[in-house]
């Protein structure tokens, strides 16, 4: 079988990994060899990543929920 990538958290969630983690837009843009709006979009939900960045981005944000399992889990946005 191949290894295949993690499914993508929700845009919130990969914010909040990114953030835990203390890693800014410029950085986690630099590690993937994208442009930082690239990262707002997908941040925001705008975008999604494509090939081959979609597979380099779920493991990043696998390990980055690994290492930091609250940051994984949706915050209630208040409304009901």
């Amino acid at each position: 079988m191949v290894d295949r990538a993690p499914d993508l958290p929700t845009p919130a969630v990969r914010r909040q990994l990114r953030l835990a983690d203390g890693l800014t837009q410029r950085q986690l843009a630099d590690a993937l060899q994208v442009k930082p709006l690239t990262i707002l979009r997908w941040e925001s939900g705008q975008t999604a990543p494509r090939q081959p960045w979609r597979d380099a981005y779920a493991r990043l944000l696998q390990r980055l929920a690994e290492k930091h399992p609250a940051a994984a889990v949706e915050e209630p946005t208040g409304e009901r």
